[in-house]
């Protein structure tokens, strides 16, 4: 595939701060790719498609050879010529590579309804590949069409009006990326932004106001773009990505989330589900952050933020296939450990084995089985479940009420509002 020597950029905002540790992870982080087995939808592109794949896939070849020289002679201190002529090599190389890939993200940007109606495979490989961290901002906006959004018109107003989850924010938002440079302290203009954000949608949605999980996704959205448009993203993302439904007070779509990941760990994993049974070890102790914040709060930035790249275009399936991926990375140390230490492991051991290779964490995810089709099945196989405990509720009230009260009759308003939020759940 030929790409032009020189493109015009549409104008994007600064990011505010970037989410790796420095600017040589972030590029090694967020451009990496497996020089393996490609993903399943490879194997419907063109040959021109397939060419530029291995050309990103070079790219992280000579990303992942130029950090491990770097820190092979900055652990050791030898400065041996042969070294220093292979590090520069790699180097030049590399440079070539990163010039491509930003002219080809420009492109996709600035040709991105014939991407996303064209070139939609190519589109979501690139993606599983990860979107270079200065492209971010303006591709996350543009993949969950939140660019001239008129809830934007409508966020200085909403900054002005007092909202009753105030104080609740307030006291969360110092746990949000507690260790990470733009949030740290009392004062500082992360924490300062996060507030406003978060402020600005309990006043939008005053149904779900606040929930704590929901901070993170936002934060994020923050280290990338200024917080009118983390605002506009962070609407769609809850309307449009069920995240609305995970965060609602009686958090039933959470549940549903658990409810399906159960069954994929029974079908695929059905050894380790027994482990886990025979320990009481629920499968909400270890999914539910996975689900809530998107792994935000399990992996580091750089690997998290891969992820997060393709929930932007693929959904929530991407938390199912990583949460398996997981799982079956780790059965046979799973299986040996009893309650206590399997939640050391999850929270010691699992959130850095893909420190230095994402890509290996990606290429597994797409590994696991996923049907969409029995996932549909599942959701519809919950909601009768819930709607059956519902009515046994009602009835169970209903019975409680008649022995409790005289021969008038029965409590109606207690039946009427059970009645009610039977019919919101169901709604």
């Amino acid at each position: 595939m030929n790409i032009p020597d020189t493109l015009s950029l549409p104008e994007m905002a600064s990011p505010a701060v970037s989410p790796d540790s420095s600017s040589h992870e972030a590029l090694s982080s967020v451009n990496s790719a497996p020089a393996c087995s490609p993903t399943s939808d490879s194997e419907n592109l063109s040959p021109d498609e397939l060419e530029l794949l291995a050309k990103l896939e070079e790219q992280n070849r000579l990303l992942e050879a130029d950090s491990k020289s770097m820190r092979s002679m900055n652990g050791s201190r030898r400065n041996s010529g042969s070294s220093l002529v292979s590090s520069s090599s790699a180097s030049s190389n590399l440079s070539h590579l990163e010039e491509d890939t930003w002219i080809l993200w420009g492109r996709i940007v600035n040709e991105w309804d014939e991407w996303r109606k064209k070139k939609e495979k190519l589109l979501k490989e690139l993606i599983r590949k990860g979107i270079p961290h200065h492209f971010r901002a303006i591709v996350w906006q543009l993949l969950c069409s939140a660019t001239d959004m008129p809830v934007k018109n409508q966020y200085s107003e909403l900054l002005k009006m007092s909202s009753p989850c105030e104080k609740l924010i307030r006291r969360d938002i110092a746990r949000t990326y507690p260790e990470h440079e733009f949030f740290k302290g009392q004062d500082s203009l992360g924490q300062e932004v996060l507030f406003n954000v978060m402020k600005a949608y309990s006043l939008v949605d005053r149904e779900v106001g606040y929930c704590q999980g929901s901070a993170f996704i936002v934060g994020l959205l923050l280290m990338q773009m200024p917080e009118e448009e983390a605002f506009c993203v962070f609407v769609r993302l809850m309307q449009e990505y069920r995240l609305r439904e995970l965060f609602k007070p009686s958090m039933a779509e959470l549940g549903l989330c658990i409810y399906q990941f159960e069954y994929m760990l029974q079908e695929q994993l059905p050894e380790l589900n027994i482990h886990f049974r025979s320990q009481s070890f629920l499968t909400s102790m270890y999914s539910s952050s996975w689900f809530l914040t998107l792994f935000l709060t399990t992996f580091p930035l750089p690997v998290a933020t891969r992820v997060f790249d393709i929930f932007m275009y693929e959904g929530l399936e991407i938390v199912f296939r990583v949460g398996m991926a997981l799982l079956q990375f780790n059965q046979a140390e799973l299986m040996q450990l009893d309650m206590e230490g399997m939640s050391q492991y999850f929270q010691k051991v699992i959130p850095h084995q893909f420190d230095s290779c994402p890509d290996k964490l990606i290429l597994k995810a797409y590994q696991v089985k996923y049907n969409p089709k029995k996932m549909k099945r599942l959701e519809k196989e919950y909601a009768a479940i819930k709607n059956k405990e519902m009515e046994e509720q009602i009835e169970i009230k209903l019975y409680s009420n008649k022995r409790a009260r005289s021969p008038v009759g029965v409590n109606w308003h207690s039946v009427i509002d059970f009645t009610r939020a039977l019919s919101v759940y169901t709604s």
